[in-house]
């Protein structure tokens, strides 16, 4: 698995966990705030980036690996893992395989509900998969997931190397997933957060995270959809230094 480091002599290692279909670029704006103080760990997850070397990706195996490097990079450091989408999926099951690897862990956007005809709407989006390899439609994409200028060829390059096989895996992964029963047991102080402009099933999503470990709290983003640290790259490292710094949370959901 490719990744990338920096800040490697700082004391505290902060992880970040892309989401599906772009790679550890989604997170550039961070790594610049955070390697500063923090050693930055930020992984290309199997089938994206540079991580297309024949492994494919399912949501416990890139826990585990993601988790093994934790091991060997982090002995002796304070932990923080931050994940979005599909790889806030990959950092709960990383939490329940692991509970106290990680000393605190930040979930954006986890889809963890059923969705419903979950096949059939796979199936109905295989329709347009052809588009992708259109710039047109990549920066209509693009512009959706928040995703700027500086990044739009990046993001239709890695859009245009993924087959449907890998897209078909990929997203039964992430519309099929749902929280571990050992997820009750993770010692991690976790913050949840997602979009005020999402989809009512990623609010429900967030509530049953909630339910799950008595260690989370969780945060509507006003005025934001699906994209968090993408959408207000300023507001998300503010909202994630002060909870990790100063257990500061604005709007906290009770």
């Amino acid at each position: 698995m490719h990744y990338k480091e920096f800040g490697d002599g700082n004391p505290a290692l902060m992880v970040f966990i892309h989401g599906g279909g772009v790679s550890s670029w989604m997170w550039n704006k961070q790594v610049e705030y955070f390697s500063s103080k923090f050693h930055c760990l930020v992984p290309d997850m199997p089938e994206h980036g540079r991580s297309k070397n024949g492994v494919q990706f399912t949501i416990n195996d890139a826990a585990d690996k993601i988790n093994e490097l934790i091991e060997e990079k982090g002995k002796g450091k304070r932990v923080i893992a931050i994940g979005f989408s599909l790889g806030a999926q990959v950092l709960i099951a990383m939490l329940s395989k692991k509970p106290n690897l990680i000393d605190f862990a930040m979930i954006n956007s986890a889809l963890v509900k059923p969705v419903p005809f979950a096949n059939a709407l796979i199936k109905s989006m295989m329709f347009t998969f052809p588009l992708v390899r259109y710039k047109a439609f990549s920066k209509i994409q693009a512009k959706s997931m928040y995703i700027n200028r500086d990044y739009q060829d990046t993001y239709f390059e890695e859009s245009y190397q993924i087959n449907k096989d890998a897209f078909v895996r990929i997203m039964n992964e992430n519309m099929s997933f749902k929280i571990p029963h050992s997820f009750e047991n993770s010692s991690s102080k976790i913050l949840v957060t997602v979009g005020e402009k999402e989809r009512k099933i990623m609010k429900n999503s967030m509530k049953e995270i909630i339910e799950s470990n008595p260690n989370c709290k969780g945060l509507i983003i006003p005025r934001i959809g699906h994209g968090f640290s993408l959408a207000n790259p300023k507001l998300f490292n503010t909202t994630l230094e002060e909870w990790i710094e100063h257990d500061v949370i604005t709007s906290e959901v009770k």
